[in-house]
């Protein structure tokens, strides 16, 4: 039976440099890293994201590809890119999902598990929420 499968890595990181903490704009960058843990070449080709602040303010992000590309992965390979996002407070969390597509032509979902985005916690290793 065939395994379609991806992993996903995030390491978040805040930006001070391109934070306005007094006009409530808190910049952050996250590198994630796709794994395709499964044993059927695939395309990652939309992502799906939930990002939440501190104060309950929700963005919904749904699009075609991550940074302008649509990875296709072999069993074994590995995507990394790094991409943005900008709350209204100083922490926040973010997750989401990525629709895939086999070589064969089987769709699957790839969930991405919750994880933080906080100011106040630069360096370290990032938290993730289980």
């Amino acid at each position: 039976m065939k395994t379609y499968q991806f992993s996903v890595e995030v390491a978040p990181q805040f930006l001070p440099e391109q934070s306005v903490p007094e006009q409530g704009q808190y910049s952050f960058a996250y590198t994630i890293t796709v794994h395709n843990t499964g044993d059927v070449p695939a395309q990652l080709i939309a992502r799906h994201w939930i990002i939440s602040d501190a104060s309950g303010r929700t963005e919904e992000v749904k699009g075609l590809g991550v940074v302008g590309q649509q990875p296709l992965l072999e069993p074994g390979e590995a995507f990394e890119y790094t991409s943005g996002a900008r709350l209204r407070t100083a922490s926040g969390t973010m997750h989401g999902s990525y629709f895939c597509v086999a070589e064969d032509g089987q769709r699957f979902e790839v969930s991405i598990p919750p994880f933080v985005l906080d100011a106040g916690g630069q360096g370290g290793s990032p938290r993730v929420l289980h």
